[in-house]
Parts: C-alpha cells; structure tokens; sequence
C-alpha cells in the first residue's frame, strides 16, 4: 500500500460537537484577529511615508488634499489594517485552513499544499503588473481627460481607495490559473470545456473588466479583461499535459 493509499484509509472525519466547532472557530479568529491588528499597529507610523511614496510614484507630485479633519488618520489606518491583512496573510490562509482540514481528503489537502507557493507568485505577479503596467497608463490617461477640463485637486481617502482597488483586483485576477486548474483536478472543467466556451469567456471577462474597473475608463476595463483572458489561455494548455498525467496516475492506481 502506497503511502497516499495509506494516508486514505486513516483518514476519519471525526465529529465534534457543535459547541467545539464555536470554540475551535473562535479560537482561529482571536488568532487571525490578533495578528492582523499587530501587524496594523507596526505598519501605522510607517504608513505616511509610504502613502506618500506612492503618491509620488503614481501622481508624479501631484498634491493630495484632505476635505476633512479626520480623514489623514482615517487613510492611515485603512492602509496599516490592509496591510496588516496583507502581510499576515500567511498566517490567516494557515488558521482558516487549521480549521477545515480535519474535514478535507488527503487527496484534496495534497492538492491545495501545491497551490501555496504558485498562488503567492501569480498574486505577486499580478501587485507588479499593476505597479509597472495598469496603474501608471490608467492615471496618465484619467490626468489627460482631466486636465483638459479642470485643475486635478485629488483626495487623499478616494485617491489610495483607487490605488489598493486596482492593486487587489490584479493579485486576485492572477489567481485565475489555480482556480482553473483546481476545478480541471475535481473534474468540474476540462481543457476542452475551457477551449469550447473561449468566447463565453472573453464577453464575460470584458463584462468583468468594466464593472470591476474603478474609474469607468475604457483603458481600465481592457487592462482588467486581457490578463484574465491571456490567463485563461495559459490555464488551458496547462491543464492538457496535467489531465493526461492524471488519466495516467488513475489507471495505474
């Protein structure tokens, strides 16, 4: 017997009662909770700095306004909590999954423990995408319509708001591959499905694009839709060797 096979038939899913489900889930909370909120207080002071950088880098100098008495500390708490949340993320992906495994197949956990560190560099792939490619093109063409018709007079909340939105959809949006090939590895999808319903994709990947693009422009939205339909190419000829080494490991288990 294989040591997967083994693995198998140990496996048990032991039932606990409903008040150590509670206990055990407010046990992970107070942890993820914990840890997000250290990390939010370390990041506060140096969260000034770096909203400035940003704002250099981005906006070129241009200067940033505050339409109310609380809304500096308010943007530099946003952004120590979404870092915090960020840089904890490790530790908040291990407490949620601590919590559901007792109740995942061998199969399945050996599955998502292959998907950690590809699904860290697609996501840090996708935050430089959006550094070096989307959020410098999309700002330059937004200040080009503004200043034809007005002096650009920015907030600071709506202004780092438009920065980590755009940031996020892209770490998100490079997730695609695992998904696909997640859902390839439970039978849900195929290549050939995938391949099949290409057009479905692209209309629905451009649907996506403008209701998820912050600003409305059209140079958004197509930023957005074309990662995800080049992902989903990439899934696709990816998944093909992958299905036939599965079809392989099936008949000879």
């Amino acid at each position: 017997m294989s040591e997967v096979e083994a693995s198998e038939a140990l496996w048990d899913q032991k039932e606990m009662p409903f008040t150590e489900h509670l206990r055990e889930l407010r046990n992970r909370l107070l942890i993820a909770l914990a840890t997000v909120g250290a990390i939010a207080v370390l990041l506060f002071w140096p969260s000034q700095y770096v909203i400035r950088w940003m704002m250099d880098e981005y906006f070129h100098g241009i200067e940033l306004h505050a339409f109310g008495p609380a809304d500096v500390i308010f943007t530099e708490f946003k952004f120590s909590v979404i870092g915090g949340i960020v840089v904890g993320l490790p530790a908040l992906l291990q407490q949620i999954w601590l919590f559901v495994v007792p109740a995942v197949h061998p199969r399945t956990r050996a599955m998502v423990y292959s998907f950690i560190v590809p699904s860290l560099l697609l996501a840090a792939l996708g935050l430089a995408f959006a550094h070096f490619v989307v959020i410098p093109r999309v700002v330059a063409a937004l200040l080009h319509i503004t200043d034809a018709v007005a002096t650009p007079t920015f907030g600071i909340a709506s202004t780092l708001n438009f920065v980590m939105i755009l940031l996020a959809l892209f770490a998100i949006i490079f997730q695609t591959p695992i998904v696909l090939i997640g859902l390839a590895r439970l039978g849900i999808v195929s290549a050939v499905s995938l391949k099949q319903y290409r057009r479905h994709a692209i209309f629905a990947f451009f649907i996506a694009g403008g209701l998820a693009a912050p600003d409305g422009n059209p140079l958004t939205m197509a930023l957005l839709a074309v990662p995800m339909y080049l992902l989903y190419e990439m899934s696709i000829w990816i998944i093909l060797p992958l299905e036939r080494r599965w079809s392989i490991a099936r008949s000879t288990a």
